[in-house]
């Protein structure tokens, strides 16, 4: 039996206890012999020990049934015990008692299982009211606590759209333990009696504890406060909850307070109903779907078409005798839904006044933004709409270069004086890291030398990489701000739009960071620690500069963007994007020209499902969110777990860990693993508060050299042509499995058998292997794992479009167009022409982005000079997709004669700008 170190939530650990103890109960019906009897009954002691810790915090079974189940046991009555355990597990697993009431009494348990949710059809399971819990936090005895519940249970209306169960606890501490265990929690009601303390093991109390704030700023409290402050602290780990505050003190006592999450506060009073009809109304307020609504009653209405849809209520299709199977598979619904109207309930994405523009709020209050836009087709598309939006021609850029290649794009468009900056290589696995602050830091005080630092603009950074590598967001703000205190950030979440709905992962989100910079600048401490380092750092060096934790000035402006592929980590169909905004001066300077630049990259036909998919995308994560996102975690956890305990998997495969992909120097919490075999699961919770980087846990990088295959042939010959299993990420000797919020226990079991057949494959291969065949296998090992040529930074742009001065932006834009005229261009072989052009001494420069797939990012983008490094990496390369590139010809790059027009007419160019400036 695993221990609670091997779970990295309650969840799992709750439901494989549950498991374990109806198996143990059946065993002990089966007349087990003394030894048998008595290791059974050891199991079942302490399996009760270890559920009485967690039941307490779950309205089912409920504490009443799990007492009346351990007294069971104490009196020896197994088959009941056994019918009771088995009743509960089954309830759970299948989300029965969501739905009705689960008898644990044989007499009264023998109906029928026919609505258990797993074997429910899909329209059966939308037509149920839907199920949630309330936590009430009050130190009540036994009857006052069946007194409240019962109370409770007389509100209950026909007409209600849900169903609630509510759970009791004494405590602030058992409170917050309660909303970070228990996933139905969806309100909470404070009441003037909770105390302080939690009679629960101080080891699980430290470990849950820690995201609220930690035990010190709990026990520091004022009794007096203890309900308010409960709702502040809540906020702070499940922002997505409804409090409600009963309390005793006057309306001019609590004006004042941070209330956090609280919706409502009723005076010293016992009016049942109106909480009941309040609790109701807050989950309406995250479960209603304007736009998925409104596109639904459209479906519904009789409609005459005479606009330039033919698909449009099917028509085409059920009219058709040759495409009949389309109409069959997609069902009538879609069609019912396709329509190019904006009018009959509907809306315009382009200028939305009705469901549309209400979701879009919706989707801001959900991911904490001021302005939330929606867009239908991907994050490539917000990205470019972003940049346009902000960026103007000769601003500078700080552009990650490894970003993906909408970012690039994004600056031809602009016309963006671009400075590139390098990730830290992990030659290793033949993969990028992401850019250490140090290196930001130094290019912006060295554009600030330069006298250039009125000029930047952006700093463009990819949070969470493809390979999982999360920046500490809000300190990264932070430094830069006291660098050049109005720079805009875009934050391409591409990967990371479920970060917001688990309390771990938030604090490095954009939209969370630019959240708490505003409050915190605004602050008196903020004014005099920034005071107190500014008279300190007088005269400072850029050496002491790079070295301090730099406090930004007060009036710094806040200008955070994020960019998200729902459809990648949440539910939303392909394609379905988001674009959050948290910029001061977003009203006031950016509004009209980011409706310009959304103007000019969203279609004039957007497609209103993927819209409704976004709508319902942003319900579901605001009311199960939570759940999900630790369920994701924990598969991945499992992944780990079962990988690296493995014995014939560690032969082939390592995961690799945090301190594999990310430098010591990054990682001040020290922690090494997210996983140890000793050890179990690490809280990551201080690394992710501390270190400059961390690896989110959801992605699992396997590295697989040690099979003699490359990453690309384990994806695509191994993977997916043997076995099914779908993967995207490759690198030269590893591949990425990534869970999302779809991720299933037998999904991760399945993919572990399969690595396991093939690990025995190979044990089979290399027992009947020759010497020579082994020779060549463990060649093609040392090829993988050791004979890897180092990741090339970038290079530099050419003196025809780069900037003046030291700091090494470069015109872009120019070199784009610049091949358009096919005289300015021509092609080297990679392994002849271009070769002996390097060795010969010639400056070579690329006239295209080369961007392999995977991963996505461009190593040479137009204008930028081809270095012996960079060719080296490209005849390395060994993924089947390199955009930019053509075989049959070689490399595109420009003439000489080309670029020494361009060189020779620059200062022209600059005699011109100067003049009309």
């Amino acid at each position: 039996m695993h221990g609670i170190h091997d779970y990295s939530s309650a969840i799992q650990l709750r439901s494989d206890r549950w498991s374990a103890l109806r198996e143990a109960t059946v065993a002990l019906t089966r007349d087990p012999n003394q030894r048998d009897l008595a290791r059974l009954k050891k199991d079942v002691t302490e399996l009760f020990e270890s559920l009485s810790v967690i039941e307490p915090y779950w309205a089912f079974p409920g504490m009443a049934a799990f007492d009346l189940m351990r007294r069971r046991f104490d009196h020896g009555a197994w088959d009941d015990l056994a019918y009771a355990a088995g009743r509960v597990t089954r309830a759970l697993t299948t989300g029965a008692y969501r739905r009705r009431h689960i008898p644990l009494e044989r007499d009264l348990g023998e109906q029928d299982d026919h609505d258990d949710e797993a074997i429910q059809p899909p329209e059966a399971r939308a037509l149920a009211k839907p199920y949630f819990e309330v936590l009430i936090v009050d130190n009540v005895n036994e009857y006052q606590e069946r007194w409240l519940k019962s109370n409770v249970a007389q509100m209950r209306r026909p007409e209600d759209p849900f169903i609630y169960e509510p759970v009791v606890v004494p405590s602030i501490e058992d409170a917050l333990v309660a909303v970070l265990f228990n996933h139905n929690i969806q309100a909470i009601v404070v009441r003037p009696g909770l105390t302080l303390k939690s009679k629960v093991d101080k080891e699980i109390l430290a470990r849950y504890l820690n995201r609220a704030g930690g035990q010190e700023e709990i026990e520091a409290m004022r009794p007096e406060d203890y309900g308010p402050e409960l709702c502040r602290l809540i906020a702070r780990v499940r922002p997505e909850l409804d409090a409600y505050l009963v309390t005793e003190r006057s309306v001019e006592d609590i004006a004042g307070l941070d209330l956090g999450i609280c919706r409502r506060v009723f005076y010293n009073q016992e009016d049942f109903m109106e909480l009941h009809l309040n609790i109701l109304r807050g989950v309406q307020a995250r479960n209603k779907t304007p736009f998925f609504t409104a596109l639904v009653n459209y479906s519904k209405q009789p409609t005459g078409v005479f606009h330039a849809m033919p698909i449009s209520r099917g028509k085409s299709i059920t009219r058709s005798h040759w495409i009949q199977d389309m109409g069959a598979f997609y069902g009538p619904n879609i069609f019912l839904a396709e329509t190019s109207a904006t009018s009959g309930g509907l809306d315009s994405l382009l200028e939305p006044h009705g469901p549309i523009k209400e979701a879009q709020e919706l989707a801001a209050r959900a991911f904490g933004s001021k302005q939330t836009f929606f867009a239908t087709n991907g994050t490539s598309t917000c990205n470019k709409i972003v940049v346009q939006a902000l960026v103007r021609p000769g601003d500078i850029v700080l552009v990650d270069r490894d970003c993906h290649k909408s970012h690039h794009y994004g600056m031809v468009l602009a016309g963006a004086q671009v400075r590139y900056l390098d990730s830290y290589p992990l030659n290793e696995y033949s993969m990028y890291g992401a850019v250490p602050l140090k290196e930001i830091k130094h290019e912006l005080l060295k554009l600030k030398a330069e006298g250039k630092l009125d000029r930047v603009r952006m700093l463009l950074l990819t949070n969470c990489t493809f390979d999982g590598l999360v920046y500490n967001v809000e300190r990264v703000m932070e430094e830069c701000l006291a660098i050049k205190p109005d720079l805009i950030f875009l934050w391409d979440e591409a990967w990371f739009a479920f970060a917001r709905f688990n309390p771990t992962y938030r604090q490095r989100t954009a939209m969370s960071a630019a959240n708490s910079l505003r409050h915190k600048l605004r602050s008196e401490e903020h004014q005099k620690a920034y005071e107190k380092q500014q008279d300190k750092l007088k005269d400072a060096d850029e050496a002491t500069l790079l070295k301090t934790r730099l406090i930004p000035p007060p009036r710094a402006r806040v200008r955070a963007y994020a960019t998200q592929s729902t459809h990648k980590t949440l539910t939303s169909l392909r394609q379905g994007s988001m674009i959050h905004v948290n910029d001061q001066d977003f009203k006031g300077e950016v509004e009209q020209s980011f409706h310009e630049a959304y103007m000019t990259h969203t279609s004039t036909s957007p497609n209103y499902q993927i819209i409704a998919s976004l709508d319902v995308g942003r319900r579901q994560v605001e009311l199960e969110g939570f759940e999900f996102v630790q369920r994701q975690i924990e598969a991945a956890m499992s992944m780990r777990r079962a990988i690296s305990t493995h014995p014939l998997l560690k032969r082939y495969f390592k995961v690799l860990t945090a301190g594999d992909m990310i430098p010591d120097e990054y990682r001040q919490s020290g922690v090494t693993s997210y996983y140890d075999a000793e050890q179990g699961v690490t809280d990551m919770w201080d690394c992710w508060e501390q270190d400059d980087f961390v690896l989110d846990a959801t992605r699992v990088t396997l590295a697989v050299g040690g099979t003699g295959w490359d990453g690309d042939t384990f994806k695509t010959q191994i993977l997916m042509d043997k076995y099914g299993i779908q993967i995207n990420k490759t690198s030269r000797n590893t591949v990425l499995f990534m869970t999302n919020i779809g991720t299933t226990r037998s999904s991760v079991a399945y993919l572990i058998e399969v690595l396991v057949e093939i690990a025995k494959s190979l044990d089979d291969l290399l027992d009947d292997a020759s010497r020579m065949e082994r020779l060549a296998f463990d060649k093609r090992v040392k090829n993988l794992m050791e004979d890897l040529p180092p990741l090339p930074d970038f290079s530099r742009f050419h003196d025809a479009f780069l900037a003046e001065g030291e700091t090494g932006e470069g015109d872009i834009r120019t070199a784009f167009f610049l091949a358009y005229d096919e005289k300015n261009c021509d092609y080297l072989d990679l392994d002849g022409s271009l070769k002996k052009a390097l060795k010969s001494g010639e400056t070579v420069v690329s006239a295209s982005f080369i961007i392999p797939y995977p991963p996505g990012f461009p190593i040479l983008v137009p204008g930028q000079v081809v270095s012996e490094e960079i060719l080296e990496f490209m005849l390395a390369l060994d993924v089947s997709e390199i955009h930019g590139y053509r075989p049959d010809l070689g490399l595109r790059v420009f003439t000489a004669e080309s670029l020494q027009k361009l060189v020779e007419a620059k200062p022209h160019m600059k005699k011109l700008a100067h003049v009309a400036e």
